[in-house]
């Protein structure tokens, strides 16, 4: 089994899963950070920690001092392909034998077409030129951005989003990272793009269904227009470039780019994909 992996990201919610995942199989695990207090979790995990910023080029060679593998994964920013960029470099200097690059579904298919798309692209061709060995994991949607429906479920029963019509085949954070594991410490997955899905694709009204049954009691989804979602993210205080970044997906969804469902999942794992009833029964605490 693999060892001296590096995880950036691993404060997020594939990051933190991925590392809770490694932790308890005992692979051997480093996790980039910007402050010892942000990765302290971590560390009770019983994951070394490696201080870095991606902005600092400069912190990233003791990082990758012994690492074999990292899994590349940056919050959003416009920044994105740059900050990565970095850790590419980086790593191709000291000798990283394989990167494992959290990107996003669609990629060859339109998505590229987008901004989010573009950066995660542009990160993607600097790995293949680099000569490190490579797999590109490319989920949907996760079932977890669900979460930021909460409040709305919790006080009236609903939840709001453009484009009725659309369905996506939204996948689990937890299969994400179970796949990231696989990639990680498995043999057979350089030079592969694997393009993650939950199970089923489903509109918005099944979603609804689904919650309701898991929280007994009725759970409605209603339609809204795109620019009633934008002043709604921007009104919380989302970045104008993310905002745009996110009404460019809705768009994306509505023509069917996200429908699709794949067996790579199970392909990889050898486990069934979480459903979204799973999901809604296993996070029930979230919405109730």
């Amino acid at each position: 089994m693999a060892k001296n992996i590096l995880i950036t990201g691993a404060t997020g919610t594939v990051g933190r899963l991925l590392s809770e995942k490694l932790a308890a199989a005992g692979v051997k695990a480093r996790a980039l950070v910007r402050s010892r207090e942000k990765g302290e979790p971590l560390e009770r995990l019983g994951l070394e920690l490696a201080l870095g910023d991606l902005d600092k080029p400069e912190t990233l060679k003791p990082a990758l001092e012994g690492i074999e593998k990292v899994f590349i994964l940056t919050s959003p920013d416009p920044r994105q392909a740059e900050l990565q960029s970095n850790l590419v470099r980086a790593a191709l200097e000291a000798g990283v034998r394989h990167l494992v690059k959290l990107s996003v579904i669609g990629i060859g298919s339109g998505l590229e077409k987008t901004s989010l798309g573009r950066l995660h692209l542009k990160t993607e061709e600097e790995i293949e030129r680099s000569g490190i060995a490579y797999t590109h994991l490319r989920p949907n949607g996760f079932m977890q951005n669900t979460f930021t429906h909460a409040a709305t479920i919790k006080s009236q029963g609903v939840f709001y989003s453009p484009f009725s019509e659309s369905k996506e085949s939204c996948i689990d954070a937890r299969d994400v990272a179970a796949v990231a594991v696989s990639a990680l410490t498995e043999e057979g997955h350089e030079g592969k793009a694997y393009e993650l899905t939950g199970p089923e694709s489903l509109s918005y009204d099944e979603m609804a269904r689904e919650l309701s049954a898991a929280l007994g009691r009725e759970i409605r989804y209603v339609e809204i227009p795109v620019e009633a979602a934008r002043s709604a993210m921007t009104g919380a205080g989302m970045q104008a470039w993310l905002v745009d970044a996110l009404v460019e997906l809705y768009y994306f969804y509505k023509d069917g780019g996200a429908a699709h469902v794949t067996g790579h999942v199970r392909q990889i794992t050898g486990q069934e994909p979480i459903t979204f009833a799973q999901f809604a029964r296993d996070y029930r605490q979230v919405f109730e």
